[in-house]
């Protein structure tokens, strides 16, 4: 898990102005070279005034010391620099924000009654996915007199200028939307877990009343009319119930070849077998089990697979997560390879589906909606 970012140290400090943002970089005069930082050059993205909604003091937390011990593992030098780095730094589980949304589930004295809080996993670069997904499923709504909220929850990437373009991208966007959360570590593959345990601590904080979580990637399609004519169905829809339910994985182990995306050396995990786990596309929870999540990711080492360590958080709780029919992680199938797989007619029962280009979102939500859709297809 990498949660570190490149911090460029060249001289005294430099401050650059962009319309209302300001953005301050701290340099060094000891030399030039680019260095490891563990939460990054510390910017303050936010804009002045009585309608900013971000964290300023982003170097409120101590730094998270590299845990040189993880050098000792048996076979760590044979490890790739990415699962070191992840050694070294796993137990870092705290780091500034860089956007907050205090009063984005109503304030303590007045929380508002969500329903279905939409949680959406974005990389800073990805504006146009964030820009379609706003205007199509995760659009801020009431349906059937259920209150759907949204917030991406991000890091920060890129080095140097880039990095400071992808945090003006975001703090832009935090100021029309008011729907990004933020952290200082630096976005990856490996720190998607790092991602999820920041979020459920800022839930504790902000939203605990929030009734449900829909928590997906920003590439997937989801019927969220569809989740909350679901959500509402169920006997016990007042939170205080465990619910965990999307596509459910059983049976599964760890990949052991290193060229994999998904690898996992023994060193990270021992055991050869993870526990059952629902697919990190998508999955909706009740805050409940969030909570519960939360609670025993305190006592359980971070795993880099984000959504097996969802399914070992619910293990140590006794918790099963249930499969859903409505949830694919996988390509859906169709019944001809004649039609179009985003053909709406045979996604109006679905909850959600991974993946989707931010154009096929675009149309397929506006023809699922559509008062002319007529279909005469059983799914």
């Amino acid at each position: 898990m990498i949660r570190f970012s490149r911090v460029i140290n060249i001289g005294a400090a430099t401050f650059l102005l962009l319309g209302a943002l300001c953005a301050v970089l701290n340099y060094s005069s000891d030399n030039t070279e680019i260095k490891y930082s563990l939460v990054g050059s510390q910017e303050d993205v936010g804009f002045e005034g009585e309608n900013d909604r971000s964290s300023h003091d982003v170097s409120s937390l101590p730094r998270c010391q590299q845990n040189m011990n993880a050098a000792n593992i048996l076979g760590f030098s044979f490890l790739s620099r990415e699962i070191q780095d992840f050694l070294y730094y796993r137990h870092c589980r705290h780091f500034p924000m860089i956007l907050d949304l205090p009063d984005k589930c109503g304030s303590s004295d007045e929380p508002e009654d969500i329903f279905l809080l939409i949680v959406i996993k974005s990389s800073p670069k990805n504006y146009e996915r964030r820009e379609v997904v706003r205007k199509t499923w995760a659009k801020e709504r009431l349906h059937r007199g259920a209150l759907i909220r949204r917030v991406f929850i991000s890091g920060t990437s890129g080095t140097g200028f880039e990095r400071e373009r992808n945090n003006k991208i975001l703090a832009l966007e935090h100021r029309e939307h008011n729907d990004i959360l933020q952290w200082d570590f630096n976005e990856s593959f490996f720190n998607l877990t790092l991602k999820q345990m920041l979020f459920l601590e800022w839930m504790e904080r902000r939203c605990l009343h929030a009734r449900f979580l829909l928590n997906g990637d920003d590439d997937v399609f989801a019927h969220t009319d569809n989740m909350v004519e679901y959500l509402q169905s169920l006997r016990h829809n007042n939170t205080s119930k465990h619910l965990f339910t999307g596509h459910l994985i059983t049976d599964s182990n760890p990949v052991r070849w290193p060229r994999s995306k998904y690898f996992v050396p023994v060193q990270v995990h021992e055991s050869d077998s993870y526990p059952p786990y629902c697919g990190g596309a998508g999955y909706l929870l009740s805050s409940y089990t969030a909570l519960v999540i939360h609670i025993k990711s305190m006592s359980i080492p971070i795993l880099p697979i984000d959504d097996v360590y969802m399914g070992m958080c619910l293990e140590a709780a006794q918790l099963v997560p249930e499969s859903h029919p409505g949830v694919i992680t996988f390509d859906h199938m169709i019944p001809s390879k004649q039609e179009d797989k985003f053909d709406p007619c045979y996604l109006k029962q679905q909850l959600l589906i991974h993946k989707f280009s931010p154009i096929d979102m675009y149309v397929t939500w506006h023809k699922l909606h559509s008062p002319r859709l007529q279909c005469n297809v059983t799914v």
